[in-house]
């Protein structure tokens, strides 16, 4: 099972609210009810790629992936990071079709 920010937070998410969600999950238990997956949904990513093609982190993640990922593990959670099969997220964000 997992938890994704989606279901509550829509697009208003930041680094900060996914740790505290992470600490939830641990600290309340639910990852020994079967609770391994934090998934971090859309609005994660800018709208444009850069130039070469890379998606962008928001700015609301300094940490970047990886370092959110180190810490959801270290929680003893699994990071899942949505995108979209087409040229753009349902937000509006820059979807993967053409780079996968």
């Amino acid at each position: 099972m997992g938890w994704n920010t989606w279901n509550k937070f829509g697009c208003d998410i930041d680094e900060q609210m996914v740790k505290q969600t992470a600490d939830l999950l641990k600290n309340m238990g639910l990852i020994n009810y079967g609770y391994e997956y934090l998934n971090l949904d859309d609005c994660w990513m800018e709208e444009k790629r850069t130039s070469d093609g890379h998606v962008v982190v928001s700015d609301r993640f300094p940490s970047g992936m990886k370092g959110l990922g180190d810490y959801l593990h270290s929680k003893g959670l699994k990071f899942g990071v949505y995108s979209s099969a087409g040229t753009h997220t349902c937000a509006g964000r820059a979807g993967s079709l053409g780079y996968e």
